[in-house]
């Protein structure tokens, strides 16, 4: 169990040794979490579509098993860091997606979009994610942007729009870490 965790329950980030791999995509309403974990799955699992208020009701688990028998399980939740949708619901959605990671979470994907700017809301959500899983859920984070094929249509790279965009980009080796002391959060982002 980790430490430093408002959740006393028994969910824990799941060791590599696993046949299963579990991974939860968490973002705002209209980021693409569906149609990411439908990437992931390589089929059309979770119902996705444009839509100015969320496909997505409440946390759902879809899998697929991949040619050497490893299942990736995918956890597609309802828009988290909407704080609209009240804390209560928001908490019991929490807990009902530990719920499905029986095998333990091997990855937590945020799932950004270029088209819509980093908000406060998200912002408090990353902070509210560490507090709740204590600080070694950061180990377990992989940031997501969705929409690239506007950045391609403006010749943009995802880095120009990094440096516009998110809240102090700092790119070492490859590697853009986003980070604000206030919060005490670092994610990394790989560019390719």
């Amino acid at each position: 169990m980790m430490g430093g965790s408002a959740i006393d329950d028994d969910w824990e980030l799941a060791s590599p040794s696993n046949v299963v791999r579990t991974v939860v995509l968490v973002g705002r309403t209209g980021n693409g979490k569906s149609a990411t974990g439908n990437s992931i799955l390589g089929k059309k699992a979770f119902n996705s579509r444009a839509s100015s208020s969320g496909v997505t009701s409440t946390c759902e688990l879809q899998k697929t098993v991949l040619g050497d028998g490893q299942i990736i399980n995918v956890i597609d939740t309802p828009g988290l860091f909407d704080f609209s949708a009240g804390s209560e619901f928001v908490g019991r959605e929490i807990v009902k997606c530990i719920n499905m990671a029986k095998d333990g979470i091997h990855a937590v994907l945020v799932v950004f979009s270029v088209r819509t700017r980093f908000s406060k809301e998200e912002e408090a959500a990353l902070r509210s994610l560490q507090t709740l899983f204590g600080s070694k859920i950061l180990d377990y984070m992989i940031v997501v942007f969705t929409g690239g094929d506007e950045l391609e249509d403006n010749d943009e790279t995802l880095e120009d729009y990094l440096g516009r965009e998110c809240p102090q980009p700092l790119k070492i080796n490859g590697v853009i870490r986003m980070f604000d002391l206030s919060i005490a959060c670092s994610i990394q982002l790989h560019v390719d």
